[in-house]
């Protein structure tokens, strides 16, 4: 599927002042019709316009009647990896900026946590129509999947424990196909999966009791990867010299929220950058190099 990062973080993007805001503690017996408002106007109208665009100046090749493409076995399931990034961070935002106009905690949670399905299915629906590919059933478990991880957790614990996180480092393997995996920087983070690393960021004091030693800022990540991936086809990866493999990751973690304070934008920041997974020592295994460490990865 294409890569469309601004839709991944439509939410924080849209609603940045309310995210600086609902940082802080709010009252939910009652809901705040005002706040509401300008939460749903606001991310009503923002998407509404990002979606004729994205129409219009995107989906410009040959349509065709709505059909299905199955892309599961591409790029080593790391696209899967991304919407299940994406929609758990859109559901993320969406459950904190429904607590932010005083919904019941419980709605605020289920209601909240459809952002991610609602804001990538449209997106879904307009692939499907595309002639060179189609609307893909593993997006839609991934984005599913991903919006219910942040549900289920924010009911169980009243928290987000177990984060997924993002880190890119340039690779060799855009410049041979810079049409595919991007000409600039800009591009080869959206676009070279090589490059790409998606983790899960463990909050491991929050399993632990509350007199624990362990420090509440470190984190546990596991990481997953891939590399040599520069066609879809494995012959012709193959006749470029190239066979795709999967990489794991072991590696320590901030738990950026740990470090909140009184300042909202300090605390927005915090919960903006909460997405990506700080750069620090990590090991590695993959079926080529078995394991190996990383000083410091990105």
């Amino acid at each position: 599927m294409r890569h469309r990062i601004i839709f991944y973080l439509l939410p924080l993007l849209l609603c940045l002042p309310q995210l600086s805001m609902a940082q802080a503690p709010v009252d939910t017996s009652s809901v705040n019709k005002k706040r509401l408002l300008v939460l749903g106007s606001t991310f009503t109208a923002g998407y509404a316009t990002m979606l004729v665009t994205l129409n219009k100046a995107w989906y410009t090749d040959e349509r065709t009647n709505f059909h299905w493409f199955n892309d599961n076995h591409e790029w080593k399931q790391m696209d899967k990896a991304g919407h299940f990034w994406s929609a758990f961070h859109q559901s993320r935002a969406g459950i904190d900026m429904l607590r932010w106009a005083g919904l019941p905690e419980k709605k605020a949670v289920l209601y909240g946590g459809l952002t991610g399905i609602l804001l990538q299915t449209p997106i879904e629906i307009f692939d499907g129509y595309q002639a060179d590919y189609g609307a893909s059933v593993g997006d839609l478990v991934a984005n599913t999947v991903g919006a219910a991880a942040v549900t289920a957790q924010e009911l169980a614990w009243q928290e987000v424990r177990i984060m997924p996180k993002f880190s890119f480092q340039t690779t060799n393997y855009a410049r041979m196909r810079p049409n595919v995996l991007g000409s600039n920087l800009g591009e080869r983070a959206l676009k070279d999966y090589n490059g790409q690393t998606y983790w899960l960021s463990v909050n491991v004091s929050s399993f632990l009791k509350e007199e624990s030693k362990y420090p509440k800022w470190l984190n546990i990540a596991a990481g997953y990867g891939a590399q040599e991936m520069v066609y879809n086809d494995p012959e012709a990866n193959a006749a470029a010299g190239l066979e795709a493999y999967r990489q794991y990751y072991l590696s320590p973690d901030l738990n950026l929220m740990h470090f909140k304070g009184k300042s909202k934008v300090w605390n927005t920041a915090l919960y903006v950058l909460s997405i990506i997974k700080i750069p620090a020592p990590a090991l590695e295994y993959n079926r080529k190099d078995g394991v190996k460490l990383h000083p410091l990865y990105f």
